[in-house]
């Protein structure tokens, strides 16, 4: 294979209004100082760009961006999920900016056909160890591939991996404390968390680079 087209998204968000919008929204109660219903951001919108008749088809929030896949044909979409897919109201108190989604709104993923969701991000656990574990369990069922997020440390660094024609896509996530992600959020050995790095030392990279190198087949 001589080349491949990749599609790379960050911070992707599909909480608060967004979710109001798709055809099952969350429970609109959110934690901001400023807002205290999702659904006020719905309002904003309308009256900025006019009035929209929701609920929307998943695909919607694509807007434009459906043209240009089509135009494109990425082999693998790979975006970056700021937000907990999950039902649990238990969101993480001081944080200030929490972000939920339905997962019965998971379909948007599907209408843009995501192969990945990197999750080593600063929005994946706004509703705990729980939202976390709903949101891997929606993906998988989903059959969405992540990174970055797992049940221990181990499986947070796995990489997900996508296979394209004789070849592999490798996707390795991790987050830094510097974008936001707090320390405990951090899998462990036996803690559910994220892909945390406590540092950009050499060794650290050198680590890193030793799972890569675990991992690599010719022609990945």
């Amino acid at each position: 294979m001589d080349g491949l087209t990749l599609f790379l998204c960050g911070d992707v968000m599909t909480g608060r209004g967004i979710d109001q919008i798709l055809p099952t929204p969350s429970d609109p109660a959110i934690f901001e100082p400023w807002v205290r219903d999702a659904r006020d951001y719905v309002g904003f919108a309308e009256t900025a760009n006019g009035a929209f008749p929701h609920p929307v088809s998943p695909s919607y929030i694509w807007g434009d961006a459906t043209a240009e896949f089509d135009r494109r044909k990425p082999a693998v979409k790979i975006v970056n999920l700021e937000t907990s897919i999950t039902r649990s109201g238990d969101y993480e108190r001081g944080k200030g900016i929490n972000y939920r989604m339905h997962p019965g709104n998971v379909s948007c993923l599907l209408a843009a056909h995501i192969d990945v969701c990197v999750l080593a991000n600063n929005h994946v656990m706004d509703y705990g160890i729980s939202g976390l574990r709903e949101t891997l369990q929606t993906l998988g069922a989903a059959r969405v591939k992540t990174a970055g997020a797992g049940e221990m440390r181990e499986q947070a660094e796995e990489p997900a991996v996508v296979v394209v024609g004789d070849c592999r896509v490798a996707v390795f996530a991790f987050g830094t404390m510097d974008s936001g992600i707090p320390p405990w959020w951090a899998a462990g050995d036996r803690r559910p968390g994220v892909s945390l790095l406590e540092n950009l030392d050499p060794s650290t990279a050198e680590r890193i680079g030793g799972r890569v190198q675990a991992v690599k087949r010719a022609g990945d």
